[in-house]
């Protein structure tokens, strides 16, 4: 589908950012194998959160929709789950496949799970390694490196495990695997990458520990807990950067999660001189949720790189845009990863937003933006990733005329209602 978008005259308005992907992935999950039933309130609409449900639905977990739009999941405890009749279907999510790999390892039964074109090319040896080490039999495409992945599930042992990357989604498909497994399992991260997991985990009863870069888990019994998700940050940060661009914005971000290891983005956007201003902090569920306001603020170039890329690996576009129109160089490295997301985020970035004007030059871990003040509009393409499509949505509201931007649906992916909440902010 092709969206033409108008630079907007002005942005106002209250948002409510959808509930938290990672948080919604990992409270169906874990509650699935839990004893007990937990109400999931603010589950995210997202088409990814929405491959995970249908995923355990597949292994005969009981989730039901209930009144008010809340999920009810009847725990099966940790050895309720049943072998499933079909492949399981991870859709274009990530978290879907690596966090379930973790789960069908340790499951007496054969499991096949795929994705789609997308999903399929997206490295997974990074998965099979470690869960073999456990004692998983599991093997994909291309020499075990790609899905679909077959699964035959049985005892695990646990590890001592660096991961190669820092990544949330391996850090968690271990810990759920060492959830079942027999002994310590042990995990070090090179760098700190989002916790919900832990904390989820430590709110459920599970044998725990995390010290410093380590983290330690022991076979474990989950209970059920209640969930109320928060406002996911990571779709809150394209309306930070609305915000911050666009030369007539004042925009509030209700009930926004602002975990530590989420908020990188806020940080680094405040560095480049954004106004953000954060107000009625509190707890919910344990995670650290407030309102965000932004309004229109004069940004100047920087240089990213090092411990905080992990942190924001999923805003580098939206900073790479705002590093557009900013004063002076700004230099984002470190940021390899990018290159194995739903796209190759390094060079759709800088193709994409080089057809807006904007001067931009590829690096193999990142790039270098040359703030040009202006952006103008042109014809793009999404190519089938989410971000980049609600990236390019937030420049067309500054770039002058009217954009054109092509698979414009990619959005579905985690946040079907952005085009919605874009018109919503558009001030006539």
């Amino acid at each position: 589908m092709k969206r033409i978008v108008k630079a907007a005259n002005a942005l106002s308005g209250d948002i409510h950012p959808p509930g938290d992907k990672s948080i919604s992935h990992r409270a169906i999950i874990l509650n699935s194998i839990a004893r007990g039933d937990a109400k999931i309130d603010g589950f995210s609409q997202a088409a990814d959160c929405y491959s995970t449900l249908q995923g355990l639905r597949a292994l005969d977990a009981t989730i039901d929709v209930v009144e008010g739009g809340g999920l009810l999941v009847h725990g099966r405890g940790e050895n309720g789950l049943s072998e499933p009749e079909d492949v399981v279907d991870a859709g274009n999510s990530g978290t879907t496949m690596r966090l379930m790999a973790g789960l069908l390892a340790a499951q007496p039964f054969l499991s096949v799970i795929t994705g789609d074109g997308s999903l399929r090319s997206r490295p997974m040896a990074r998965i099979i390694h470690p869960l073999r080490l456990m004692g998983a039999s599991i093997w994909g495409r291309r020499e075990d490196s790609c899905a679909p992945l077959v699964i035959k599930g049985g005892p695990l042992n646990g590890i001592e495990y660096r991961l190669p990357v820092a990544s949330a989604q391996l850090k968690s498909a271990l810990l759920i695997a060492g959830l079942f497994a027999e002994g310590v399992t042990t995990i070090e991260e090179p760098m700190p990458s989002r916790v919900h997991t832990e904390r989820m985990l430590a709110e459920m009863g599970a044998n725990i520990e995390v010290t410093g870069a380590k983290i330690t888990i022991t076979k474990s019994r989950l209970n059920a807990r209640d969930v109320s998700i928060p406002g996911d940050i990571s779709s809150a940060a394209f309306w930070l950067v609305a915000g911050a661009v666009h030369s007539d914005a004042s925009i509030r971000l209700l009930n926004t999660g602002l975990n530590p290891t989420r908020c990188g983005v806020i940080d680094v956007l405040r560095s480049m001189g954004v106004r953000i201003t954060v107000k009625n902090e509190r707890l919910l569920c344990g995670e650290p949720i407030a309102d965000l306001e932004v309004n229109s603020s004069a940004l100047t170039g920087i240089e990213i790189g090092g411990d905080i890329i992990p942190l924001l690996i999923d805003e580098i576009p939206l900073i790479a845009l705002a590093a557009s129109v900013a004063q002076g160089r700004t230099v984002i490295k470190n940021a390899e990863e990018l290159r194995v997301k739903e796209s190759d985020r390094i060079t759709s970035t800088v193709e994409e937003l080089s057809k807006l004007g904007a001067r931009i030059e590829e690096m193999e871990d990142g790039m270098v933006i040359h703030g040009v003040g202006k952006l103008h509009g042109s014809d793009c393409d999404s190519r089938g990733d989410h971000r980049l499509a609600m990236m390019l949505g937030v420049a067309s509201l500054i770039a002058e005329g009217e954009t054109g931007i092509d698979n414009s649906d990619a959005v579905d992916i985690s946040y079907p209602a952005f085009w919605e909440d874009l018109e919503l902010l558009r001030v006539s």
